[in-house]
């Protein structure tokens, strides 16, 4: 089996280094909040503009008894406002799991008083680190990926509750898309695989922040996913570094792109290299097993060609806006691969 020509296999890994440095402190930034911006009949996120007002009372029911455990679940309407707020199984779909109850009213000090306004964005990002972070961690018994696809977010109660006097604070788990937006997940965190991962066909694009979203692949982008990995059966009982990775994964995301457009020759008559981010160490302790393989087309000189259109229609396919060309540019050993110039690298970027 041969593969694309090694200068393009260290230009890939190049690039992956660059990414993962860069695609890191982007997710440091962007860990934690409830993604809606609306207030519905249920819980409000954070940043919801006040629309009601009521007398404040301390006797108020409080909008939801849900506790450690518990499930939570909504929908938007047409204005993309929260409503149906509800318990959900946990083992179905569900937007929010709860990993800790917190009443404001207990704060030491008068700040959630009766006549206090509700807490803004920043300050609800205060109270996120300040109350959930380490009430979450030991939930999960101390096993969580921050760059994985969940993060911590606290709710708060809905406008009106608020104007009554609740002051429940719900901080729990949730996972988001690039843009912000809660998404449906099913099973308890603590028992899934905590890697964001794409799905095999989605095309994915590297935007100006340096983190990766999925795209129309008739859209520029960077990247086309070919299968996503578990890489959990093949290291059961132990922390692989990146080179015992990259050795699977050489072979495994090989096969993959063969497979996906049509066997090894033409994955090198269209000049298209696989590639991989392995998991990092701290990911792996924290939780997340798997990975994606995709194709990409390096530069020489460095950097990823811009593709349109997918790979597995090459008719149809461009790289730079141009077809790719018929004959492959050169052959090499498949001893080389994208992990090359980054052995030890132990961080993992975000996707999003």
């Amino acid at each position: 089996m041969t593969s694309p020509g090694s200068n393009s296999w260290r230009s890939a890994a190049a690039i992956r280094t660059s990414l993962v440095a860069a695609l890191v402190g982007a997710v440091a930034v962007g860990s934690y909040g409830l993604a809606s911006q609306s207030q519905g009949n249920g819980a409000t996120a954070e940043g919801a503009s006040a629309t009601e007002e009521a007398s404040p009372t301390t006797t108020a029911a409080p909008f939801t008894t849900a506790d450690a455990g518990t499930c939570l679940t909504w929908s938007l309407n047409a204005d993309g406002e929260i409503e149906q707020f509800e318990r959900a199984d946990c083992e179905g779909e569900h937007r929010f799991e709860v990993s800790t109850r917190e009443d404001l009213a207990t704060y030491p000090t008068s700040e959630f008083g009766a006549d206090a306004e509700r807490p803004g964005i920043t300050r609800q990002a205060q109270l996120r680190e300040e109350l959930c972070e380490a009430p979450t961690l030991r939930y999960l018994d101390g096993q969580f990926d921050p760059a994985g696809r969940y993060t911590i977010a606290s709710i708060l109660p809905p406008e009106d509750k608020w104007a009554e006097g609740d002051r429940t604070l719900l901080c729990g788990l949730q996972s988001t898309d690039g843009e912000g937006n809660v998404l449906a997940t099913s099973g308890y965190v603590a028992q899934q695989d905590q890697a964001r991962t794409f799905e095999p066909g989605d095309c994915v694009a590297i935007d100006s922040a340096d983190q990766l979203s999925a795209v129309e692949c008739s859209e520029p982008h960077q990247l086309e996913v070919t299968e996503t990995v578990d890489l959990n059966p093949v290291f059961e009982n132990e922390v692989p570094d990146v080179e015992k990775q990259d050795e699977h994964l050489l072979e495994a995301c090989t096969a993959a792109g063969e497979d996906y457009v049509g066997g090894g020759d033409k994955l090198r008559e269209m000049e298209l290299t696989p590639y991989w981010i392995p998991v990092p160490p701290a990911s792996w302790a924290g939780g997340s097993r798997s990975t994606n393989c995709y194709l990409v087309h390096a530069h020489e000189e460095g950097g990823f060609s811009v593709l349109t259109g997918s790979a597995a229609d090459p008719e149809n396919f461009q790289v730079d806006e141009a077809a790719p060309a018929e004959e492959p540019s050169g052959e090499a050993s498949m001893e080389q691969g994208p992990a090359e110039a980054e052995t030890g690298d132990s961080d993992q970027p975000q996707v999003h």
